[in-house]
């Protein structure tokens, strides 16, 4: 029996549902769920894949993506 531990990922400037804390909502993602949690509260939300996907917007277009590890181009 493995046992695979999830880490959870806070999304910074995140503001919980129900008790409008900001700050405190977690990401875990656990056989290709999405659960959402607020560790002020115990909020929980869970995504599918599909779900996911259906909530993107159609005609969305990537600008440019930031990478920390490249050093600034002046």
């Amino acid at each position: 029996m493995s046992v695979t531990k999830n880490r959870k990922r806070f999304i910074a400037g995140a503001e919980c549902p129900q008790c409008k804390t900001i700050d405190s909502i977690a990401l875990t993602l656990e056989n290709a769920v999405e659960t959402l949690t607020c560790v002020s509260c115990g909020y929980t939300q869970t995504q599918t894949p599909n779900q996911a996907k259906s909530a993107t917007r159609q005609f969305e277009q990537i600008i440019g993506v930031f990478d920390p590890s490249e050093p600034d181009k002046e």
